[in-house]
């Protein structure tokens, strides 16, 4: 089963599940801020996507308001609290695939190549 990490107030992953539900491709929609992920699975997403820097939105407003001494994160460990604290710094949606394949974010196209649309 495809599983959508995300958070159910953005609208970015609004987009994404009516994507998703226009096309009928069957899909779980887990939001971390409620059912927050295991530091294992992040760490798994950060490494599939070629590291936390990519994991992280360094673009949207809470990584711009975080203090300074915060955005510069040393190890796995400060990487997770930093998510814990601030679960809205994972990019969104979080895509897994049924073959354990990770995708960041939502385009159309994007969605349409990962489901073959």
């Amino acid at each position: 089963m495809i599983k959508i990490y995300g958070l159910d107030k953005c609208s970015t992953c609004q987009k994404a599940r009516k994507w998703l539900e226009r096309h009928e491709v069957a899909h779980d929609f887990i939001d971390y801020r409620e059912q927050p992920v295991a530091p294992a699975m992040l760490k798994g997403w950060a490494k599939a996507v070629g590291g936390w820097e990519k994991l992280v939105n360094r673009a949207g407003m809470t990584w711009r308001n975080l203090a300074s001494a915060r955005k510069t994160p040393g190890s796995d460990p400060e990487w997770l609290l930093l998510i814990r604290e601030y679960p809205a710094l994972v990019r969104r949606p979080v895509v897994i695939l049924p073959d354990g394949t990770v995708s960041l974010g939502f385009t159309d196209k994007l969605f349409a190549k990962l489901f073959d649309q």
